[in-house]
């Protein structure tokens, strides 16, 4: 079954919408230098990562630009799992992964070079559309049969993301096939505001076909 995380949670309401809902993990954003509605301080992670309950996985989303720089926020935010965009080279991502207990997923352009070299150092690589700053969540589509071939051609877990909604997910399912997807302005009814029956609708499209998409 498709896995499912809705990211970009800013509240403690939204985070309990998003676990209600039957999300497998919630996305907090943090230490980003990009302009995003969606980033938090690094006390309200923590407090958001802490809420998230047992068998749901908490993901810190950031961009550092250097392994000590991860090291420290991850140590102070205490996530399950670390989503990094950005900043780090292949290389680098494996020290990440060695000083920390928490797994590691990358995010990737689905036309990087470096595709193979991040799936060696990563426990998963999350293909999005990125920026020209390696930032995500620009809530653009991407070739989803080119994201089908990242998935066929790799043995880590390959999770998409970019432009996904409740409307498109059951069909970006069927055609990529993912272990998960990943959202967050797709459910939201305003930047950073999660729109609660948004992300109920998308979490059960999520892992049903298409003609069975719900209104």
């Amino acid at each position: 079954m498709t896995r499912v995380k809705i990211c970009g949670v800013t509240t403690p309401a939204d985070c309990d919408a998003v676990v209600a809902a039957g999300a497998d993990a919630v996305g907090v954003i943090h230490g980003v230098p990009v302009e995003t509605p969606r980033e938090v301080d690094a006390d309200t992670a923590a407090t958001l990562v802490e809420g998230v309950p047992p068998l749901v996985t908490s993901v810190l989303v950031t961009m550092p630009t250097a392994v000590a720089e991860a090291v420290d926020r991850i140590d102070e935010i205490e996530p399950d799992v670390v989503q990094v965009h950005g900043g780090l080279t292949p290389a680098e991502v494996g020290t990440l992964g060695e000083r920390v207990a928490q797994r590691i997923v990358v995010a990737v352009d689905p036309e990087s070079v470096d595709l193979d070299d991040y799936a060696k150092n990563a426990d998963a690589l999350l293909v999005d559309s990125v920026d020209a700053d390696g930032a995500g969540g620009t809530g653009e589509t991407h070739d989803w049969e080119r994201t089908r071939d990242v998935v066929q051609s790799l043995d880590v877990p390959v999770i998409l993301a970019g432009g996904l909604t409740p409307e498109n997910v059951a069909g970006a399912v069927e055609t990529v096939r993912p272990f998960a997807v990943d959202v967050a302005s797709g459910v939201e009814s305003s930047g950073g505001v999660k729109d609660h029956d948004a992300v109920e609708r998308f979490v059960g499209n999520a892992t049903v076909s298409d003609a069975e998409v719900t209104a």
